[in-house]
């Protein structure tokens, strides 16, 4: 960590004005200006890191403290106390299959996305015990590639399909495979939209080809659920994950989505609660919250209000390219989430530039939050692999940016200046590891 400490101490000494009165672009045919900014404070930090989690909104908190004040009960007592919290529970359980189409029967509580993910493959596997093949797509969140890493010395084979250059799955090739091995095969999980870049697999292909094999399908739905419409009925899959801080609920509330007929392996043993599905006390709070979460989530959704937000996304591209000649959008060819761009930027390392921008007032990531703590090579991107836009035989560190239902351009203008700023004051650095050995 010395190195880490040693290069903090370098940005700030070398990073000019945190923010400065002058956007430092103008293109009015994109609509670039951002307008004067205003003095860093803990109050006006730009947050553009939503893909790791996103504020709870204030009906969230209230419906939170307000079950741990007046139904603190354990929902599986009979008496009134403890029906009181079953009630809460099982309207949660409502509002969630609401939000998804699904029947609330369906919905299992979990402690987060990861568990949700764990439970769905631990399932399947559970279910067709001669079926000892999971197949993935390349560029799945930590919690699948992590899991089935665990699961090969086990004798679990993992498949791990090809993408193109922004990483989604050839439905052809998936039908090819599962021509052959279908009977091998126990579950097909392929993530509906990429954690790192926003890249929208095409699982409704995915999962009808699935259906036509006979074989479970799974989708990691995080960063898609709460953000875009969702009618499980309308797909074949088996499963779903997702978890409530991605749209504004609280943290430690997941839910596997397990269609009718579906087993699930209880991955938590003792107690039977969730219909035997996952045992331990549910976490009554947490699930209200979830359940508020995913009320005004569908509401959003009702309203249309994710309609406008990819003009929002290709705004800010536009605008950061503008800045900063050279920059290049990730999987900008394939269909993307409203809410994320990932952005790389020429002959910077992400680290530093992450640094600058953090004393500069913007949070950003350099991909999975799950990983940001350790500086390694995002497996997502280097499956990628060079992009389209880059410029050849210049190295790219990758920022990603990313925002929710709340973000407007009053955040994200200031933040194309500060995120050109950032550029410019790396560009006036020496090499930090030369700085860093000569200090």
């Amino acid at each position: 960590m010395a190195w880490r400490v040693a290069l903090i101490g370098l940005v700030r000494k070398y990073t000019v004005a945190i923010l400065t009165h002058s956007c430092g672009i103008e293109r009015p045919s994109l609509g670039c200006s951002c307008g004067a900014t205003s003095p860093l404070t803990d109050s006006n930090r730009i947050y553009l890191d939503h893909n790791a989690t996103t504020p709870p909104s204030p009906a969230v908190m209230g419906a939170v403290v307000r079950t741990m004040e007046q139904n603190w009960g354990n929902p599986s007592s009979i008496h009134w106390t403890g029906q009181q919290a079953r009630r809460a529970l099982e309207k949660a359980r409502e509002q969630v299959a609401g939000l998804i189409g699904a029947a609330p029967e369906e919905i299992v509580f979990m402690s987060g996305g990861s568990e949700s993910v764990n439970a769905a493959i631990r399932s399947a596997l559970a279910v067709g015990p001669d079926r000892r093949v999971v197949v993935t797509s390349e560029v799945e969140h930590s919690a699948v590639r992590e899991l089935m890493q665990h699961l090969v010395p086990g004798g679990i084979e993992w498949v791990q399909l090809k993408g193109d250059d922004s990483g989604r799955v050839d439905p052809s090739a998936l039908e090819a495979l599962l021509a052959q091995r279908a009977n091998e095969i126990a579950l097909v999980s392929v993530m509906w939209a990429n954690n790192e870049t926003g890249v929208i697999e095409p699982i409704d292909q995915i999962a009808a080809c699935c259906e036509r094999f006979g074989v479970l399908c799974h989708s990691d739905g995080t960063q898609w659920v709460g953000k875009m419409p969702t009618a499980v009925e309308d797909l074949p899959l088996s499963y779903l994950s997702f978890a409530g801080h991605k749209f504004h609920g609280p943290k430690g509330t997941g839910v596997l989505w397990a269609r009718r007929g579906c087993a699930v392996a209880q991955t938590v043993i003792g107690g039977g609660q969730e219909q035997g599905r996952r045992g331990g006390t549910e976490h009554v709070p947490g699930c209200v919250g979830l359940g508020v979460a995913a009320q005004e989530a569908l509401e959003w959704l009702d309203r249309g209000g994710h309609l406008g937000m990819p003009a929002l996304r290709d705004r800010f591209e536009d605008c950061v390219r503008t800045a900063i000649p050279g920059a290049c959008v990730n999987g900008e060819r394939a269909p993307r989430m409203w809410s994320t761009s990932s952005i790389g930027f020429p002959d910077v390392e992400a680290e530093l530039m992450l640094l600058v921008l953090s004393e500069r007032g913007v949070d950003a990531s350099a991909g999975s939050a799950c990983g940001s703590g350790a500086l390694k090579e995002s497996s997502v991107l280097s499956t990628m692999g060079a992009q389209p836009c880059q410029i050849p035989s210049h190295t790219y560190g990758s920022v990603r940016f990313s925002w929710c239902r709340e973000t407007t351009w009053d955040q994200l203008g200031p933040a194309v200046n500060i995120i050109g700023g950032a550029m410019r004051a790396i560009a006036g650095i020496e090499d930090p590891s030369e700085r860093l050995l000569a200090d």
